[in-house]
């Protein structure tokens, strides 16, 4: 189930179903990223559907480990011409069947 749930975070960013993305995330969910952190399911959600820079992205993925309660995601940003605009690995951690924590990472 939670390989599922990851899979279905990007796909529904990609996809901008912003009300399923907020369903897959824990009320109390931080991402940390390079750039900023993020706390709190309800601004993530609405960074991802008002303010992020590029909307129309893409998120092809390599690899997938699945340690239960921890996956982390190795994979690559494409832009809107299937171009890769940057590498990545995200570190999910899934708490009572919801991710509740991502770490990314960036090349």
């Amino acid at each position: 189930m939670s390989a599922r749930t990851v899979r279905s975070y990007y796909r529904s960013i990609d996809e901008k179903r912003y009300d399923e993305l907020g369903g897959l995330l824990a009320p109390e969910f931080v991402h940390e990223r390079p750039d900023r952190t993020f706390e709190g399911r309800e601004t993530f959600v609405a960074f991802m559907r008002d303010e992020r820079p590029r909307t129309e992205t893409g998120h092809e993925l390599d690899r997938l480990y699945d340690d239960g309660d921890e996956i982390a995601v190795r994979g690559r940003l494409l832009d809107e011409d299937g171009d890769r605009l940057f590498g990545f690995v995200d570190v999910h951690t899934i708490d009572d069947g919801a991710i509740a924590r991502i770490e990314t990472y960036t090349d």
